[in-house]
């Protein structure tokens, strides 16, 4: 990650946290438990913020810029949820337990500022608050199908 530059969360970043649809369950307290974990890493256009293969650790929410992310499995490449805008949530092998490995791309096509949250920090939380912890892993249900279908679809 030499290439990126990480600070503490702002208020913009803050409200596209809150805005993001994958959040959108959680209420105010959990939000803000939610953003007590996170940071801002900023990254220069051409950049790769993780390969196929790297450690699964943080849960990414698109804060600016736009995302290529591709998808890999075996020797098969596609470009499920093609690319991802300000708002969509990306990384989410971090929030899954048997995955130790990203299975996918994720490279700036600008530059971008991704707002990075620990997917240990995040399991600890959901399972510290159950209702927090259905609301994630519901949405993350909901993004591992359409992941999933996007990429069967070719």
């Amino acid at each position: 990650m030499s290439a990126a530059l990480a600070s503490a969360l702002a208020p913009a970043d803050l409200e596209v946290l809150g805005q993001a649809r994958f959040f959108s369950g959680l209420d105010r307290g959990q939000r803000a438990r939610v953003a007590g974990l996170a940071r801002v890493v900023r990254y220069p256009a051409d950049t790769r913020i993780y390969s196929l293969g790297d450690p699964a650790d943080d849960f990414y929410v698109l804060a600016d810029g736009m995302v290529r992310f591709t998808l890999g499995v075996g020797r098969r490449d596609t470009s499920a949820g093609e690319i991802i805008r300000r708002g969509e949530v990306f990384g989410w092998a971090a929030l899954v337990e048997t995955t130790q490995r990203r299975i996918a791309t994720a490279y700036c096509l600008t530059p971008c500022a991704v707002i990075a949250l620990p997917g240990a920090g995040l399991a600890a939380l959901m399972e510290g608050d159950h209702t927090l912890g259905y609301a994630l892993m519901k949405q993350l249900s909901i993004l591992l199908t359409s992941e999933l279908t996007a990429f069967a679809a070719g």
